[in-house]
């Protein structure tokens, strides 16, 4: 996998320069101050931007206390949903900036940035740090964030994508959801018990390519479609947006979300759909695996209801993305040994722990999928006895080398195209098919456009 991730600096370079995004982007702060620290012990103060997720949310609440007080470094939060979190990291990463010492990015960017020599490798300080404890990571997972042997970002959650139901909603229509669903089967499910004050399914609709583009593109994978054809380099050959088999994926998808699907589709993602399934509103969802965490904490409101089923299929025999939110320092840090310090702990074992006893959620709703070690903790093998095999599971068959039907280009992925250009050409492309789902735009017209759009960017 890590010489598969082998590629041209210049290349790499496009995603990180090509790619930024101009104009002011309006954050949400939160600084996370030691409590009952004075600031005469607080010598050091670093920014840090991460994503607006549960988990997210849970360690910037917990780093004064667990954190601060004991390193006496300050830890100054960006929290932003993942559009904007994307476009303000490409941007300061790129030209070089020095407005965080340490930001949230994925497999996607992490091995590109890192061959362009845009952020720092962390293998040397993560093998020197034995608390860190570099081989408990999950293989899978690490490789995704590397490229030639060095990994560039440390995982702080893991996940691969499946389906979650509401065991008690099917078995009052007689419906038996099996482990491995095909779309089609899911499709009728979703019809059958969809109601007006209960929709049948929860699927992304929000333009960006990691919103709507991330769950999109699985089926457009298994559905035997690609964004573009590859040359036998591994390079882009042709758009493929006008295909038939892209043209199915697009109907089908859209078709369900608006027969069946959640109220305002065109405006949900990852928090929306977890928020309208808590609330009782949707009874299936499709998304990210780290959601089962949060539908069983203690907290929960649905905790004990669900099933957890494998990503839906059509003509492969897997179609789950892999994903992990993970840290990073910028080449440009202002302060990278107080970023690794933080990272260090932040993605840490003894962080997972603390969280476990810590947060409202408790142990299901602990960071998943990065550490081999969480999955032999009594406490989140019992709390998470519902779905963490699953998970695992769903996690090793992400098929990441070999998405679909036909060979595609760049960096290995599933729900992304590892080439420079699909950051751009995802982000629009969703623009247009988000409105094919809201009912405002025709969906020959959204793929003509798209196809020129992914055409023009490999020119």
């Amino acid at each position: 996998m890590q010489k598969q991730r082998v590629g041209s600096v210049r290349s790499h370079r496009i995603l990180a320069i090509g790619l930024i995004v101009a104009g002011a982007v309006v954050v949400a702060t939160f600084v996370a101050a030691a409590s009952g620290q004075s600031t005469k012990n607080t010598k050091k103060t670093i920014s840090v931007a991460i994503v607006a997720n549960p988990q997210m949310q849970d360690i910037a609440s917990l780093t004064p206390s667990l954190f601060t007080a004991k390193t006496g470094i300050k830890v100054k939060y960006t929290i932003l949903d993942e559009g904007k979190l994307r476009q303000v990291t490409t941007r300061d990463v790129g030209a070089g900036g020095k407005a965080f010492d340490a930001v949230m990015i994925g497999p996607y960017e992490a091995p590109q940035f890192g061959v362009a020599k845009l952020i720092k490798n962390l293998t040397p300080m993560a093998k020197a740090d034995k608390a860190y404890n570099y081989n408990d990571l999950i293989p899978a997972v690490r490789n995704a964030l590397s490229a030639n042997g060095k990994m560039y970002a440390s995982p702080f959650y893991g996940e691969s994508s499946f389906l979650m139901y509401r065991k008690d909603i099917l078995a009052k229509n007689n419906v038996t959801m099996p482990l491995h669903p095909t779309w089609q089967q899911v499709a009728t499910i979703a019809r059958k018990i969809n109601t007006s004050s209960m929709a049948g399914i929860c699927l992304r609709g929000k333009p960006g390519w990691g919103d709507l583009g991330a769950s999109f593109t699985t089926v457009l994978n298994t559905w035997g479609g690609t964004w573009w054809s590859a040359k036998s380099n591994g390079k882009p050959d042709k758009a493929q947006v006008d295909q038939p088999a892209f043209k199915s994926a697009l109907d089908f998808y859209a078709g369900l979300v608006q027969d069946a699907g959640e109220k305002d589709a065109a405006n949900s993602s990852f928090n929306e759909c977890l928020a309208q399934y808590q609330a009782g509103k949707v009874a299936m969802w499709y998304d990210a695996t780290v959601a089962a965490g949060l539908l069983e904490a203690a907290d929960s409101p649905v905790k004990g209801k669900n099933g957890y089923a494998f990503a839906p299929v059509n003509k492969t025999k897997a179609s789950g993305w892999l994903w992990t939110w993970a840290l990073a320092i910028p080449r440009s840090a202002p302060d990278t040994a107080s970023a690794w310090k933080y990272i260090a702990w932040a993605t840490s074992a003894q962080y997972i722990k603390a969280a476990g006893t810590h947060t409202k959620g408790g142990w299901a709703a602990i960071p998943p999928g990065t550490r081999l070690s969480t999955y032999r903790l009594p406490q989140y093998k019992a709390a998470a006895k519902a779905f963490a095999a699953t998970t695992l599971s769903a996690m090793k068959a992400a098929p990441i080398t070999n998405p679909g039907t036909t060979k595609r280009p760049g960096l290995p992925g599933v729900q992304y195209v590892g080439i420079p250009q699909f950051q751009d050409v995802g982000n629009r492309c969703t623009q247009f098919f988000s409105a094919v789902i809201a009912g405002s735009m025709k969906d020959t017209t959204a793929l003509s456009q798209c196809q020129q759009i992914a055409s023009q960017a490999i020119r």
